[in-house]
């Protein structure tokens, strides 16, 4: 997804009434590793994109025990640890 001129990842996460965490707390650091070298993988083959500045977004979705759903949009949610891809 295109932010202007910002690539966006977004990690879409949904937990129904019985999960005991969070659905934005299941995205991990062993989880934003994956999304991290998939991107890479990505911009690797798309190479127009490799220069363009990147985001990671989280959507994250819960729902209670009354099937009410909260949605919440974690804008730039986590960051490669290094800085870069």
């Amino acid at each position: 997804m295109r932010d202007g001129e910002c690539l966006v990842v977004v990690e879409v996460r949904y937990r129904g009434s019985r999960s005991l965490v969070a659905a934005e707390l299941t995205v991990d650091t062993r989880k934003q590793a994956k999304i991290i070298r998939t991107t890479a993988m990505f911009l690797a083959w798309n190479e127009r994109y490799a220069t363009m500045p990147l985001r990671f977004d989280v959507v994250a979705i819960d729902s209670d025990a009354d099937g009410k759903r909260s949605v919440r949009w974690i804008q730039d949610a986590f960051r490669p640890a290094d800085g870069r891809l």
